[in-house]
């Protein structure tokens, strides 16, 4: 049972990891063309909730398999 949490674990730690990388490139390319800010914001932020929702799945499956 307690590899289900170490595996959730890993997924949230992956996760964090992707949405850092995400909004640094976002942010890095909106600092140097300020004009598609707009066009970057929203793309990093549908990008963001979909590697969030890898998150949210790991959790659910989790729960699931019996770690909660």
């Amino acid at each position: 049972m307690d590899l289900y949490f170490l595996g959730l674990g890993i997924a949230a730690l992956g996760s964090g990891i992707g949405i850092g990388i995400a909004v640094n490139g976002a942010l890095q390319a909106m600092g140097r063309q300020p004009s598609i800010q707009g066009q970057l914001q929203t793309s990093m932020i549908i990008g963001a909730a979909f590697i969030e929702a890898l998150t949210i799945y790991a959790l659910v499956a989790t729960y699931l398999r019996g770690g909660g």
